[in-house]
């Protein structure tokens, strides 16, 4: 191994006792190849298990605590105990291979497709349709049902641990319930849910304590609870960079084990809320990393610019498409073989990189999502 890598291979233990034997993260990725009934698949068994033997954390696609919260064909669910047996497979599958196993925990809300939810009932904060589905608008949750949610969110944590999960990770990004809930773009409510920014918190700032509460009574040893979020939404009105300091502020007071930031490309710049004199994870490092560990991501491919984005001062790096594309990632980085890490697909590299059809039809069909040879 090259010395400068040294960085990307130190031990890091969280808060609550937790240790990782590096910082390098598997970044949740939608797969969308589970079995019809909500069900973890054999594919994506083997598809964890092939690449849970380097990284120190595996963060799995997010599940849904709540019947109508289901985002994606194909998404594993949490929202019954039923789906213990089929979790606990995936959590075995994963620390076999010698990584800790994060359960993504989340609520699709506005995003959900009508076709996956009960009776066609999509669910928001307020019935604001997104620009993503600009034809399904959402019904505004009644009071009772939020707290319904909250509740689901806490029992999932419960089945985690039931499962033998090492933590899970509230997914407070990308558009989905949490976040929907903080924006001023979906939540357009009147009441104690809505309105100022302190109203916007009170859902996502309310799962957390739920989460950390479930953990709490439920785990009898390390389990950790981390946190995902969007920096800045595109739309007007939408969260801004200002937005998300107050956030990360609430967030850096819950005791969380860390602060895992949703970006397509590292280094970009903000939009609106905070000077273009530092990429949005040095804001947010500067922030609160000194607080609670971050982890950063976001086109990062290569052992060097891994390194470089160390050097922010974040704690850990999450890679995606890079794992798919070189299960063995981190290990050749470890063993100084990076001149031998792949970059290209084949498209005859399904069996081979062992990644179930679902997966493998949504890559070679989305153009740019990686380079495809011959």
């Amino acid at each position: 191994m090259k010395p400068n890598y040294l960085p990307l291979f130190e031990e890091i233990s969280f808060k609550s006792g937790v240790q990782l034997k590096n910082r390098v993260v598997m970044a949740p990725m939608t797969n969308f190849s589970s079995n019809e009934d909500g069900t973890v698949s054999d594919s994506e068994l083997r598809y964890y298990e092939r690449r849970s033997g380097g990284v120190g954390l595996v963060v799995t696609a997010c599940v849904y605590v709540s019947r109508n919260g289901k985002g994606f064909q194909g998404e594993f669910g949490s929202d019954s105990d039923e789906m213990i047996d089929s979790l606990r497979r995936l959590a075995s599958s994963i620390k076999e291979k010698g990584a800790k196993a994060v359960l993504q925990i989340f609520h699709g809300g506005r995003e959900c497709p009508p076709n996956l939810v009960p009776n066609g009932d999509v669910v928001s904060a307020s019935a604001v349709a997104s620009e993503q589905n600009p034809n399904v608008v959402p019904r505004a949750l009644l009071d009772s049902e939020i707290e319904a949610i909250i509740r689901d969110f806490g029992e999932t944590t419960r089945r985690a641990v039931a499962a033998g999960f090492d933590g899970v990770e509230i997914h407070g990004a990308n558009g989905y319930l949490v976040q929907q809930f903080f924006s001023a773009h979906s939540n357009t409510r009147e009441d104690r849910w809505g309105g100022s920014i302190d109203n916007r918190l009170r859902f996502p700032l309310a799962v957390v304590d739920e989460v950390k509460r479930a953990a709490a009574a439920h785990a009898k040893g390390p389990f950790l609870v981390g946190y995902r979020f969007s920096p800045e939404e595109a739309t007007t009105p939408g969260i801004t960079m200002e937005d998300t300091f107050r956030l990360v502020d609430e967030l850096a007071k819950k005791d969380l084990d860390y602060l895992h930031v949703s970006l397509q490309e590292f280094w970009s710049m903000p939009r609106r809320g905070a000077d273009e004199k530092k990429s949005r994870i040095e804001w947010i490092q500067e922030r609160a990393g000194h607080l609670v560990p971050i982890i950063g991501v976001g086109s990062i491919q290569t052992p060097d610019e891994a390194v470089k984005a160390l050097d922010t001062g974040i704690q850990l790096i999450a890679i995606g498409r890079e794992l798919i594309v070189e299960p063995d990632w981190v290990e050749k980085v470890a063993e100084g073989r990076e001149s031998e890490i792949k970059t290209t697909l084949s498209k005859d590299d399904q069996d081979r990189l062992v990644v179930p059809t679902p997966l493998w039809q949504a890559i070679i069909h989305t153009p740019g999502w990686f380079p495809i040879g011959d």
